[in-house]
């Protein structure tokens, strides 16, 4: 459920696990940090191990969490369209953020059959890693684990 690479600081569930974002773009939700730091440990465990692997489980999650961020913040939940074709969810082809952070890095682009393989979760991380606002400097390691691979430079 968690990655190396998020080890140490996702173990405390004290940060959003990648796990608990993918299923946050699936359902639509926006959540915050300090939304995520009001849930109790129990709550974080449980939006974690949760499946959203048919649509009415998405619904079912999506339904959850609402509820649970009114009760725990009094806030009105922020919702966006729900994850569609993302670039993580598209396996014909590497995104092209990922071989520019992969070049950046020094380090070889999953290949294209690589990417196929990849679990939908490992794809969603490294986009998210690509992205601004994001631990970039996770990219990387995430890269390396998810490739098994101890020298991924080019």
């Amino acid at each position: 459920m968690l990655f190396n690479f998020e080890m140490d600081f996702a173990t405390s569930l004290r940060c959003i696990p990648m796990i608990v974002r993918m299923k946050l773009d699936l359902c639509g939700v926006k959540l915050s940090l300090r939304q995520w730091c009001r849930f109790t440990r129990q709550e974080r465990e449980i939006l974690a191990t949760l499946s959203v692997t048919t649509l009415v489980e998405e619904e079912a999650y999506r339904e959850f969490l609402l509820r649970l961020i009114r009760a725990r913040t009094g806030e009105e939940p922020k919702l966006l369209p729900s994850a569609k074709n993302e670039p993580w969810q598209v396996l014909q082809s590497v995104p092209e953020a990922i071989r520019l952070k992969a070049k950046e890095n020094g380090l070889q682009a999953p290949t294209s059959d690589q990417w196929q393989h990849l679990s939908p979760l490992q794809r969603f991380a490294l986009v998210k890693l690509t992205r601004s606002g994001h631990e970039n400097q996770n990219f990387a390691p995430a890269l390396k684990e998810f490739l098994g691979v101890r020298d991924a430079y080019i």
